[in-house]
């Protein structure tokens, strides 16, 4: 979880996803349903997908990879016991068996969790996968040298915390047992009624121990999936993968495989590859970007030109942007000064700043408004999409502000329309309406994410943004709400030190539920009593609104990831 801003980061990159994100919303999900850019045809197989990317898909091994769902072009290559299900909007956001037969079967107050494989699943080399190689793949990932992925089986796995790899300890986790070669059963040191969504992390790619080359396994890792990597140059930078001929559609009813072949090419500019993929010429006719969004102008371009618009594919992702407040800062420790600044806000202005009303949505809540988070509708500080500024003014007086108050706010100087100067600037406007004076401190990212990410250094005011690790309220709330996950030295994202204890044992009971509705519904309410306290204001989510090829059909864009999922896409 502490790990979830950067990946939602990724996901989101270039509008920016969130990720978002790694992404990286108040939606009903993607509207362009209508296969894609191919008119009626029907997608078949055959032919070459490009993907022209911003960013290389660097650590091209299922240990490093911080992925959920099974990621996008990694999920090509790499299978794991769960996965996203693969379809349009908030039917995407479901979790469902991968390798797996089921969900796996919880027991002893969910702290174990087994699963069975599927009969008949083969690498690329016609060898059959045993759950000892996904035993195997998962105790890889606690090797130093193999660093990267998401935190939690370290953090949920008995043992977990202090087992270094099977490198250094080749006795394995005693926690991770495989009773027979389709049987594998995990014990928790907690109950974890989310683990399926767990699951769909790489780091449950299956990896026979005789094929394990350490940090080289990414050059020509063992595929699982419908592809196998045939050239990986400069570190991801152009990956060229060929079909598995011992993948089997009847044991993989999420990835539809259509194209022969699937290039990437990445370490583009974000204006290139928008302008290659509406030019549609040659082989960026059958092209598509996995991390690259229209920016506002280019945007208001396309939206002039039908034929573009119609290549248009929108995704929303489990993505917040927000003002986060230090109540150990004065005069944020004070109550009345944050709901002040909450009635204050001009979302209209914020919303433009980010792009427009086509590339951000409007937030009231912490948790993002889609039914699997459990969004549970709430406004504790009604003024309207231009703000109160009269409301503003009256809670300052009763802080003791009668005057109005001078302020600091700090964000990125990153242009990325979410922590960055155009949102700074537009909350400065609005709050000067209501007697507060902001001055502006703007930091380079990297220093930025450090400053706010450290219990010592963090402002008392300043922007920041959360995604979710899988479409659930418990990655969202947990990190950022659970007193037991402040960190005094090291990255810490419980920016408002809350250590409520109702709260943190509503946390816990809410991991009990393997019922996953249920847990959505407690998640909502559980975010609506803590906005209560205006330890943060959401702002927007953003929308993601990506151009693809002439020559691509099929688009699916679920909720879970808010990007084309290229399993599904087929080519002319």
């Amino acid at each position: 979880m502490r790990q979830a801003s950067v990946i939602a980061r990724r996901v989101a990159a270039a509008s920016v996803s969130l990720v978002l994100a790694s992404g990286a919303a108040a939606c009903a999900g993607p509207q362009d349903n209508d296969a894609g850019g191919g008119g009626d045809d029907k997608p078949g197989k055959g032919g070459t997908l490009t993907v022209l990317n911003s960013n290389p898909q660097t650590d091209f091994d299922p240990a490093r990879l911080y992925t959920s769902g099974g990621g996008n072009v990694p999920s090509l290559v790499f299978r794991t016991l769960t996965t996203r299900n693969r379809e349009d909007g908030a039917a995407g956001a479901k979790v469902v068996p991968d390798l797996a037969t089921d969900l796996g079967t919880p027991s002893e107050n969910a702290t174990v969790w087994t699963y069975t494989l599927k009969k008949g699943l083969k690498y690329e080399d016609g060898t059959a996968i045993t759950t000892a190689d996904i035993k195997y793949g998962i105790e890889r990932s606690f090797a130093a040298e193999l660093s990267g992925g998401a935190p939690y089986l370290r953090d949920w796995l008995i043992g977990g915390a202090d087992y270094q790899g099977p490198y250094k300890d080749a006795k394995g986790l005693d926690s991770i047992e495989t009773p027979d070669e389709r049987t594998i059963v995990f014990r928790l040191n907690k109950p974890e009624g989310e683990f399926p969504y767990l699951a769909t992390q790489t780091q449950f790619t299956p990896v026979p121990k005789a094929k394990d080359k350490g940090t080289k396994y990414e050059e020509r890792p063992l595929s699982s999936g419908p592809y196998k990597v045939v050239k990986n140059e400069n570190d991801g930078e152009r990956l060229l993968l060929e079909r598995n001929t011992y993948w089997s559609a009847a044991t993989d009813a999420e990835r539809k495989a259509y194209p022969d072949t699937i290039e990437v090419r990445s370490g583009l500019d974000s204006s290139v590859i928008n302008q290659r993929l509406s030019a549609s010429q040659g082989a960026d006719a059958r092209a598509v970007t996995t991390d690259t969004n229209l920016g506002p102008a280019e945007l208001a371009k396309v939206s002039g030109d039908k034929q573009l618009a119609a290549r248009v594919g929108t995704g929303h992702f489990g993505y917040t942007n927000y003002i986060a407040f230090n109540p150990k800062v004065k005069p944020f420790d004070n109550p009345k000064v944050r709901q002040a600044i909450a009635y204050a806000v001009d979302r209209s202005s914020v919303i433009n700043a980010a792009g427009g009303s086509s590339l951000a949505e409007p937030a009231t809540t912490y948790l993002p408004n889609q039914k699997s988070f459990g969004y549970t509708p709430y406004d504790h500080f009604p003024a309207g999409a231009a703000g109160n500024p009269q409301k503003a003014r009256e809670l300052l007086k009763e802080a003791g502000y009668a005057k109005g108050l001078t302020v600091t706010l700090t964000h990125s100087n990153a242009k990325d329309f979410e922590t960055s100067p155009e949102i700074a600037t537009a909350l400065q406007d609005a709050l000067k309406k209501a007697g507060i004076t902001v001055k502006l401190e703007g930091l380079e990212d990297n220093e930025y994410r450090d400053t706010i990410h450290s219990a010592k250094t963090e402002p008392g005011f300043f922007l920041a943004h959360w995604g979710a690790d899988w479409p659930s309220g418990g990655p969202f709330l947990a990190p950022i709400f659970d007193g037991r996950q402040i960190v005094e030295d090291g990255a810490n994202f419980n920016t408002g030190f809350l250590n409520d204890k109702t709260v943190n044992d509503e946390i816990d009971a809410i991991n009990k539920l393997t019922d996953l509705d249920a847990a959505a519904k407690r998640w909502g309410a559980l975010d609506r009593k803590i906005g209560e306290q205006a330890l943060t204001v959401p702002l927007f989510h953003p929308v993601y609104k990506r151009l693809y090829g002439k020559d691509v059909k099929n688009i699916v864009i679920s909720d879970w990831t808010g990007v084309l999922d290229i399993s599904q896409v087929s080519v002319k």
